[in-house]
């Protein structure tokens, strides 16, 4: 696990998830883009309330949707896909999609375990470097019954 004082305030986010807090380090050389929009929708305070709607044990958790549903997105255009050679390890920061490569927008997943076999589908823009125990206390569940959400997400030099 990295220091925490060796990251760049600029790319990462704290994320306060109703069971916990979490620090992901963005990965700008990896997926300038998505970081970019990560960034973006986080200032504007699109993700705090939003829940992660699709949670599978051993698999991953997928949250940013603003309905809820899976189905939405914010109201800015979806993103050209930045596929890299990132593997989708346990706390890796992918970007959720349609069958369409170019489709991504807002909607994002954190890896709960090994999911290699995504590797060079999804973009990968983030990876956890703390508070992994918060994304898997996230109820489980396609939607959970009462599912975990995102109290607030900020980007760490935003922060005093």
């Amino acid at each position: 696990m990295e220091s925490m004082m060796s990251l760049d305030p600029e790319n990462t986010l704290l994320l306060e998830l109703n069971t916990g807090s979490v620090t992901i380090e963005l990965r700008p050389d990896l997926a300038p883009g998505h970081v970019a929009r990560i960034k973006e929708l986080a200032r504007e305070g699109f993700y705090d309330g939003i829940i992660f709607h699709r949670v599978i044990d051993g698999f991953m958790a997928q949250g940013g949707c603003p309905n809820g549903s899976g189905m939405g997105g914010s109201k800015k255009p979806d993103l050209r896909a930045e596929f890299n050679e990132e593997p989708h390890v346990e706390g890796v920061c992918s970007m959720a999609r349609t069958n369409a490569p170019h489709s991504a927008n807002s909607q994002f997943f954190i890896c709960l375990d090994d999911a290699t076999f995504l590797d060079r589908q999804y973009t990968v823009w983030g990876k956890v470097v703390s508070g992994m125990e918060a994304v898997h206390a996230l109820p489980k569940g396609e939607p959970p019954r009462q599912p975990g959400k995102i109290i607030s997400m900020k980007v760490a030099a935003d922060v005093a």
